[in-house]
């Protein structure tokens, strides 16, 4: 297929997803990025949230949470190299739920500012883990 790109998205312990793509859509430190064929190349940041990955000659996205990381595009190849990443279909709404309302707490009952700095963290990924939980719940 000429007008795909290929996707490698990668953590620590596996990897996650490799194929080709008509698209990827995911979270750049700067806001959404979306990545098509034939971009230019980057380097950024990623935060915690949602890869999308418009999969060749399929009608579903593939969806997978990465809690920040790198991203890499050149022309022909886009790679996630991920903190963590967790496919869509694996996310846990009560682990991330009961991890949200620990960070809310903790960010309430702060103490030192790298507990802050600890809490809020914690809180944007649990907060982006239930916000791609939800993405996931709409497209059914």
């Amino acid at each position: 297929m000429a007008n795909t790109i290929h996707v490698d998205v990668v953590s620590a312990e596996e990897s996650i997803f490799s194929g080709e793509a008509e698209f990827v859509v995911l979270p750049g430190e700067a806001g959404e990025l979306g990545i098509y064929p034939r971009h230019t190349p980057l380097i950024t940041r990623i935060r915690p949230g949602s890869v999308r990955i418009k999969v060749a000659g399929q009608d579903a996205e593939e969806l997978i949470f990465v809690n920040g990381g790198v991203l890499e595009v050149q022309p022909n190849v886009v790679t996630v190299l991920a903190d963590t990443a967790i496919r869509g279909h694996d996310l846990d709404q009560a682990k991330a739920e009961a991890a949200h309302q620990r960070a809310a707490e903790a960010l309430h009952n702060r103490g030192a500012t790298m507990e802050y700095a600890k809490a809020a963290a914690e809180l944007a990924e649990a907060a982006a883990q239930l916000a791609a939980i939800r993405k996931l719940r709409q497209r059914k």
